[in-house]
């Protein structure tokens, strides 16, 4: 995960502080973390004072609940990150005279 996701988390849970309602704020904290590229995630509103088995990014209803963060669990999101990183390995083509080229160029050299 990214360093900088959870304080940005935190600052935009600290700022809506009492500001939306806890399904709002969930929904933007969902948003950004999925923008982030994390794929399972889950996000909770849970009361202020039950355990919490993930991390505390938040709170809402004037502190009577937290919203909590657990990375790693739930169903895969598909707006989690878009596309793939593409690969660093060189590609491996077959070109149209059956030769075999690593890297993609099946241009002769000159």
């Amino acid at each position: 995960m990214k360093t900088w996701l959870i304080p940005a988390v935190l600052a935009v849970a600290g700022a809506a502080h009492g500001a939306q309602s806890c399904d709002d704020l969930r929904t933007q904290i969902e948003s950004k973390i999925a923008a982030a590229g994390v794929a399972r995630f889950t996000v909770s509103v849970v009361d202020a004072n039950a355990p919490a088995s993930g991390q505390v990014v938040g709170s809402c209803e004037l502190g009577s609940k937290k919203v909590v963060y657990e990375k790693g669990v739930g169903e895969p999101r598909p707006d989690a990150g878009g596309a793939p990183a593409p690969s660093r390995e060189p590609m491996l083509t077959e070109c149209k005279d059956g030769t075999v080229s690593v890297g993609g160029d099946c241009r002769k050299p000159q």
